[in-house]
């Protein structure tokens, strides 16, 4: 097997409508830095740079499965609003925090009743496809220290 490499890119993240989502370019903005096999980024863009080297341009296109995966409607459920105990305004879009049987998890609300609210633990970008424009700035060989902890240092 090859040595694990730490892959620092520069990147612009779009939907299919062209929209900005997310980005490393641009002042105050640092690139991103991950271990090959950790699982730091998702699947579908880190397959697209595998032996990519330092000032390799890639454009890539991730499908929901290779990405966040796709919408699972059993996630979307109503739940009482008495868990929200505490908060005096609750509004769709809101994002909290829920524990669950497998540890916290973000939800966002999306429906506000009297009774119930309805909330999502989908990712927010579950079912995107996702657009990446990748600048590789630098591919190195992992330390023993990066790859004992799972991350880029």
């Amino acid at each position: 097997m090859a040595q694990p490499r730490v892959v620092t890119i520069h990147y612009t993240l779009t939907n299919n409508q062209g929209e900005e989502l997310d980005s490393s370019r641009g002042e105050g903005r640092e690139p991103l830095s991950y271990l090959e096999g950790a699982q730091n980024i998702i699947g579908g863009l880190e397959s697209a740079l595998t032996e990519k080297s330092a000032g390799d341009q890639v454009k890539v296109s991730v499908e929901p499965a290779e990405g966040y995966g796709e919408i699972n409607e059993e996630l979307v459920q109503p739940v009482p609003r008495t868990a929200f105990e505490g908060v005096d305004t609750i509004e769709p879009g809101m994002q909290f925090q829920a524990q669950t049987p497998g540890g916290p998890q973000v939800v966002r609300v999306v429906e506000v009743s009297e009774e119930t609210v309805t909330i999502d633990a989908n990712h927010p970008l579950a079912g995107e496809t996702l657009h990446f424009d990748v600048e590789v700035i630098e591919a190195r060989d992992a330390t023993e220290e990066e790859q004992e902890h799972g991350h880029a240092h």
